[in-house]
């Protein structure tokens, strides 16, 4: 069996794309349960790294840690006017279909 992917909630995110995650059985961490609350997006990317989790974010400031080539897991990225449902629809597909190892370094957008 693969290994999935885990989730590493960003702290603007909804709470109930967390929870809309973990009722259909997706490890999804908020940063706020990390302590990662206030934490600059590079520490937030290397503590996703080190702990094998995809970032999800609504906050282009992670896009350009990405462009600058800030290692990551893997990062998933949806506007902020993007949908509940559509988000967690998304990232279940995601969860469904990529590995952690194709997430390594790939930003997926939404």
């Amino acid at each position: 069996m693969a290994a999935e992917i885990k989730f590493l909630m960003d702290e603007h995110v909804p709470a109930a794309v967390t929870r809309g995650l973990q009722a259909r059985g997706v490890d999804a961490l908020t940063a706020q349960d990390a302590h990662l609350a206030h934490t600059a997006d590079d520490r937030i990317l290397a503590y996703a790294l080190e702990q094998g989790r995809v970032v999800f974010t609504q906050d282009e400031d992670f896009l350009a840690e990405h462009q600058r080539g800030t290692p990551h897991a893997g990062m998933v990225y949806a506007h902020q006017q993007t949908s509940i449902g559509v988000i967690v629809r998304g990232l279940l597909l995601i969860h469904g279909v990529f590995t952690p190892d194709d997430m390594r370094g790939h930003l997926e957008y939404l």
